[in-house]
């Protein structure tokens, strides 16, 4: 009787050990292990991040969303500047102080995922000056890289103007 009764503990409480091995291993970090972020949020964060940098008038911070890179693209209505450190010089030529780039809002925003570490985003932009205002729309590519999502190409065009 003793044997039978053993005999139907011990399966789970195998199972039961064989579940709690890898647990001192995730408790001993002190971190949880955190599930992944959706690229959707993780991309909308980059862009807030770079909206408020616009907004204190730091142009640096608003490029760290943009992938480091000579082989950065920008298509406006300029034609194409490629790498980061043109785009970052063609920014401070066109906005070189708080007043030039006013207030950047971003909405409409529409995160389309093209696998795991791609996604296109559309969506407006507009500034507020003291002096006018200004917007239109982009299309932005992203990249998953091991420092997070950055912007590989970005095509941005003005709205017309209105007479």
């Amino acid at each position: 009787m003793k044997q039978k009764r053993l005999s139907s503990i011990l399966p789970p409480l195998i199972l039961l050990l064989i579940l709690l091995i890898p647990l001192p291993s995730r408790l001993d970090s002190g971190q949880p292990t955190p599930p992944e972020e959706s690229p959707t949020a993780a991309i909308t964060c980059v862009l807030l991040d770079q909206q408020a940098a616009w907004n204190r008038a730091d142009v640096n911070a608003f490029m760290n969303g943009y992938w480091n890179s000579p082989e950065l693209t920008f298509a406006g209505s300029s034609g194409i500047t490629r790498g980061w450190q043109p785009v970052l010089e063609r920014y401070r030529k066109n906005y070189p102080d708080q007043k030039a780039m006013g207030h950047l809002d971003f909405s409409a925003l529409e995160v389309h995922p093209l696998g795991r570490d791609a996604a296109f985003v559309l969506g407006r932009w507009h500034i507020q000056r003291a002096s006018d205002e200004l917007g239109g729309v982009f299309t932005l590519v992203f990249q998953r890289f091991p420092e997070g999502w950055r912007i590989v190409h970005d095509h941005t065009s003005a709205d017309a103007k209105t007479p």
